[in-house]
């Protein structure tokens, strides 16, 4: 089931999926106040979560989101939830008026995004402490 949750549910799972396990103060974004945090759940476990909010990407145009923040407890890993999340985003998304989404995707994701029909839009890139990525968009239809 995926609902609606607040910035601070997302911040445990931030934290031991793309923080290596940084303390939850450290796993706040800047923006987390200017969209909407989607969690996926296996009976009242939060097992996904990711975070939207309204930014542009300059080559796409205007109307667009940005999703940051996506993470799955490594045991629930490849089970669907992250898609369910990101295929219920876009249906919001598409609902309140937005063209496309955009994100950085760690290069180890790439292919779960391109399974959800995602593209490419530029080389990859180091994020300092991260790791590798690259940018990725999908238009909203």
């Amino acid at each position: 089931m995926i609902k609606f949750i607040s910035a601070a549910d997302t911040l445990p799972l931030r934290s031991e999926v793309l923080r290596k396990n940084l303390p939850l103060a450290e796993c706040v974004f800047d923006r987390d106040q200017d969209g909407f945090h989607l969690g996926a759940y296996v009976d009242d476990k939060l097992v996904s979560v990711g975070t939207f909010f309204p930014e542009d990407y300059p080559e796409l145009g205007v109307s667009g989101y940005r999703l940051r923040g996506m993470a799955t407890d490594p045991a629930y890993s490849g089970k669907g939830y992250g898609a369910q999340l990101v295929k219920f985003a876009l249906e919001h998304l598409k609902n309140a008026g937005a063209s496309y989404l955009w994100f950085n995707a760690r290069s180890s994701a790439v292919g779960f995004y391109k399974k959800l029909n995602c593209d490419v839009i530029s080389e990859e890139f180091e994020v300092p402490g991260i790791g590798p990525h690259f940018n990725m968009s999908i238009q909203i239809k």
